[in-house]
């Protein structure tokens, strides 16, 4: 048991310092413009990857995700698929979707070892398909399966012409994310109001508002705001949503407020955005460099020596009165003291959301972030 928790915590605090550094470095790049990833996503996918990859590849990425050896990392992710990704839509709870998927080509067959892992383990719809002859098909196919786990909430992520005759395997993750405040916001109370952006303008955009105490913390320099997603009650309630100034691998359990305090002013802007672009560049940055070389060794998944050529990823949130709607996907193409007096309680505070902020959705069990992003500006929808 202890193994096991230690196990899990290892993963999670791989998969948390991951996401903070891909929401660093993509907000860098996207400093302008609003953000939206799934760094869960992302981390399964690589995962995915990890299970067909050897000798100092296979250590490069288990370095990327923090995990401790692939053993580890699929025991945590079977864990999450089963466990805090559970759907709890059927009895009230927030409705999850996760999945993975392979496809390979026709003269490319997987080895029996990995097939078996990616279906066992990992429980992904394995597929063969005709890339050398029909890539077009293929692609339709892939962004078919994508469509169908998210609801048609990402109809397609991979575009014209991506998919070649020189593709052999595409790896892949969806997840999909709907649900409910656990106090929803009346849409009457939703009006307009000044959102100040980076450059000094000021854009008007509709603020949702609540006179009810909120979970909030107060630090120096920035405040955190917590809202929980609806659960069944026998459930217990793990998914939240955050809003903040800031996020770093420890930002979660440091600084995500334990209690709920009174407001007076307390807005927060309605918005929906979206993020879809190679991850090449970045992973590179994070120290994945072996799997897009000629040194790659994914010999435990083929026969045959091929490279990691890209990885996709396309994410979509939107946050109003009554709750959250996301999903994302990730492609990867391979080719050629009782009696002590209480204290006081802290006093009220004003949460207004009018300068850019971040944000990410939790599992606040495992600590997992499923999405992360920034809002620079809500009018902009893209």
């Amino acid at each position: 048991m202890d193994a096991t928790r230690d196990t899990t915590q290892s993963c999670s605090g791989g998969q948390a310092a991951l996401a903070a550094s891909l929401a660093s470095r993509l907000a860098d790049d996207n400093a302008d413009s609003n953000l939206v990833l799934s760094p869960l996503s992302i981390y399964a996918a690589l995962a995915l990857l990890a299970a067909g990859a050897r000798g100092a590849t296979l250590d490069e990425i288990l370095g990327v995700l923090g995990a401790p050896s692939r053993a580890a990392l699929d025991e945590f992710l079977s864990r999450v698929a089963e466990d805090a990704l559970k759907d709890h839509s059927e009895s009230g709870g927030p409705r999850v979707a996760f999945a993975y998927g392979v496809w390979t080509d026709l003269a490319c067959p997987l080895k029996p070892a990995y097939r078996h892992a990616a279906v066992s383990t990992y429980k992904a719809d394995a597929s063969t398909v005709d890339f050398r002859n029909n890539p077009e098909a293929a692609r339709s196919q892939i962004n078919a399966w994508v469509a169908q786990v998210t609801s048609n909430l990402i109809r397609s992520v991979l575009r014209p012409g991506s998919i070649t005759p020189l593709t052999r395997v595409v790896l892949g993750n969806a997840i999909y994310f709907k649900g409910k405040w656990e106090k929803p916001f009346d849409k009457e109370d939703t009006a307009n109001k000044p959102f100040h952006r980076l450059d000094g303008r000021t854009v008007d955009v509709p603020f949702m508002k609540s006179w009810s105490s909120q979970y909030i913390a107060v630090h120096d320099g920035f405040k955190v705001l917590k809202l929980r997603y609806r659960m069944a009650q026998a459930q217990g309630n793990p998914f939240v949503h955050s809003q903040s100034r800031s996020f770093h691998s420890r930002f979660l359990h440091k600084h995500l407020p334990k209690e709920k305090i009174d407001v007076r002013k307390f807005r927060v802007p309605k918005f929906k955005l979206s993020f879809h672009n190679s991850l090449v560049t970045v992973l590179k940055k994070l120290g994945l460099q072996l799997p897009f070389s000629d040194q790659a060794d994914l010999s435990d998944m083929v026969e045959m020596p091929f490279v990691l050529s890209d990885v996709i990823h396309k994410a979509v949130i939107e946050v109003n009165e009554e709750g959250t709607e996301a999903a994302a996907s990730t492609l990867m193409h391979i080719g050629a003291g009782c009696c002590a007096m209480p204290p006081s309680p802290p006093p009220p505070v004003d949460f207004v959301a009018d300068h850019p902020f971040a944000y990410f959705i939790v599992e606040e069990a495992t600590g997992i972030v499923v999405f992360a992003g920034h809002v620079v500006d809500p009018s902009n929808k893209d």
